[in-house]
């Protein structure tokens, strides 16, 4: 997620270091690489040259720190611009009708149906029935494509095959959920390959029709300044209420992300960050602003980390880790609990640092699919005494899991190592050398 974007501004900013203090000509030189990444990135040309022109204006007024480098000064005078241009704070939707409607709209690709079933996820975890509705009644197998989604996310389902009205569609599913008591309607409409006047004409009157508590905009983010030129045109038809950005982890300059608010004037409510189902983000502008200057998004991993990890396990593993009973079930349900969270590399992203150092690195989604096949190639004692894993037992293994024996030897060697970590580390504790707030040792 914009490492292009990232390592151009990074190296603007080297620009300042080993310097003692800000001055007009090294602001100029370093806020001329800043606009040119920009620029680069596809964020429109005016929009740049806004952005840089404010934040001279603030760095050539600031009270120089003597703690903080002039590098350092820039990169937070970048970042605050970056927030403010991106809408300072998060905004949440609209769910206060009864039931609460929300209009999808968008072109065809944009990730519309994938959007709605990942939005039912989002709005299930809260507590909230909803009823995902197909209205697309042009794109072949579109109706089929949303009844899978559905499935998956455990979310009802509206549609009437053999009716082309798409109003009258909406109309009965806005009914049917007030009949079924679910709180919560998501239409998905038919999009095209390009802006035209019937599409917008057919989505202006289901608007008018039900009446939705929410309108949001679909758009590819890998579109650049052509998703703002199109945010413009149905903005002005439908008055939308936020943008969703899809597809934010593909090969992105992020010049979407950055533009759109400005232009449209429109809150980013959501980014999908992957085809799964829980690959949503709400749209952080403070969170992002760090990512893009490459110093990570904890807060972001924590939620993420707080969302997946079920507490008593989380108290069972402390125990065990006390006791330096840590074995292969715990070692399992640690990966579960991981692959629970989302794509590796976008959560090493989120560590701060690691983003640059991960850049070149293809870190798969089922990367850790070997391990977790030999832990399961292994039966139920061996897994809680690894002590038993003699040469044959290993062999049986690797033949079972598809890897070799070299990869089960490393795979107990890990165990092995984290065994002696812990081991290590309550010696410490009850000598009193480690701190009260060290995780598990409490």
């Amino acid at each position: 997620m914009f490492e292009n974007l990232s390592e151009r501004l990074e190296g603007a900013f080297k620009k300042l270091k080993g310097q003692g203090k800000i001055n007009e000509i090294n602001i100029a030189e370093t806020l001329k690489e800043v606009r040119r990444a920009l620029v680069d990135a596809d964020v429109n040309y005016k929009i740049a040259k806004e952005f840089v022109d404010s934040v001279k204006t603030r760095a050539l007024g600031l009270d120089v720190l003597k703690s903080v480098s002039p590098g350092q000064q820039m990169v937070k005078l970048v970042h605050d611009e970056l927030v403010k241009l991106m809408g300072t704070q998060a905004e949440t939707i609209n769910l206060s009708g009864k039931p609460s409607i929300i209009l999808m709209s968008g072109l065809q690709g944009s990730g519309k149906t994938t959007f709605s079933g990942k939005l039912a996820a989002h709005l299930k975890k809260k507590g909230n029935a909803v009823l995902l509705t197909a209205c697309d009644v042009y794109r072949p197998a579109a109706i089929e494509q949303l009844k899978t989604v559905s499935t998956a996310v455990g979310a009802d389902f509206y549609s009437e095959p053999e009716n082309k009205n798409p109003i009258e569609i909406a109309q009965h599913a806005v009914h049917e959920a007030k009949v079924k008591g679910i709180n919560t309607v998501i239409i998905d409409t038919a999009g095209r390959l390009a802006v035209d006047e019937e599409m917008m004409d057919e989505i202006g009157r289901i608007k008018d029709a039900i009446q939705p508590n929410e309108i949001l905009f679909v758009v590819d983010a890998m579109t650049g300044q052509d998703a703002v030129n199109t945010a413009e045109a149905f903005n002005a038809k439908l008055n939308f209420d936020g943008v969703v950005l899809t597809k934010l982890d593909g090969d992105t300059r992020g010049g979407a992300a950055l533009s759109i608010r400005k232009q449209v004037d429109k809150p980013i409510k959501f980014v999908g960050t992957g085809e799964k189902m829980d690959a949503l983000d709400v749209f952080h502008p403070d969170r992002m602003a760090t990512r893009i200057l490459g110093m990570g998004d904890i807060v972001s991993l924590v939620e993420k980390a707080q969302e997946t990890i079920d507490e008593e396990e989380a108290k069972r593993l402390q125990k065990k880790f006390k006791k330096n009973q840590f074995d292969f079930e715990d070692f399992l349900g640690q990966i579960k609990q991981i692959k629970k969270m989302g794509n590796l590399k976008d959560l090493m992203g989120m560590i701060p640092g690691m983003g640059k150092a991960m850049k070149n690195v293809d870190i798969e989604d089922d990367a850790l699919k070997h391990t977790e096949a030999m832990i399961l190639s292994m039966t139920p004692s061996e897994r809680r005494n690894p002590g038993l894993l003699d040469a044959k037992r290993r062999k049986r293994i690797a033949n079972g899991s598809g890897t070799t024996v070299s990869d089960v030897n490393q795979l107990v060697k890990q165990l092995q190592q984290m065994q002696k970590m812990m081991k290590q580390f309550n010696k410490m504790n009850k000598k009193g050398k480690v701190p009260k707030n060290m995780p598990f040792m409490n």
